[in-house]
């Protein structure tokens, strides 16, 4: 039994959750977000505010699956209704981080320039050594947030690189001189 799936999910006034024909839809003040998914394992029921899921059968994809899709509708309707951001912190010496058009330039000590596409959606701010994103689908602004700090990760000696606002990266001791 998924706990997550046995707890209804709360629709709040002003957002619009449809089902039709595979594609979960949630429409709200921020955006307009969908998600294919799998009515042959998992029901669902839209009445009023509520929206309950049960799994068609006891499959062990169906029992997975269920939680899963609970899971994604809460976040759905979080991202049409609030909205998600990532803070990710740049460390290093000469790091730096540049926002040209629908671009983030970053240079974290490469003998070239790193240009990544912001997603469409997804909204960047560079203040300093902080990269602030923002989005509505939780999803993609998480991929984004991962392929930036996959650019330079972390390193254990110094703790240079691109991070997380709040990461902790353990560190190594460093050779000692005898």
């Amino acid at each position: 039994m998924s706990r997550l799936g046995k707890i209804p999910v709360v629709i709040p006034a002003g957002v619009e959750v449809t089902l039709t024909d595979g594609v979960l839809k949630t429409k709200g003040p921020k955006a307009t977000l969908e998600r294919a998914v799998r009515e042959a394992n998992v029901s669902f029921v839209i009445e009023g505010n509520e929206m309950t899921l049960a799994p068609v059968n006891q499959t062990k994809e169906s029992r997975a699956l269920w939680g899963t899709y609970a899971a994604h509708a809460r976040n759905m309707i979080t991202g049409v209704t609030e909205g998600f951001t990532r803070v990710l912190e740049i460390e290093g010496v000469g790091y730096r981080a540049i926002i040209e058009g629908n671009t983030i330039v970053l240079n974290v000590g490469f003998s070239h320039q790193v240009k990544l596409e912001i997603p469409a959606g997804i909204t960047a701010e560079v203040v300093k050594s902080t990269i602030t994103l923002a989005g509505s689908d939780k999803d993609a602004l998480g991929q984004f947030a991962a392929n930036l700090r996959k650019v330079k990760p972390p390193e254990p000696y110094k703790g240079k690189g691109i991070r997380y606002q709040g990461e902790h990266i353990i560190r190594k001791q460093g050779k000692k001189a005898v």
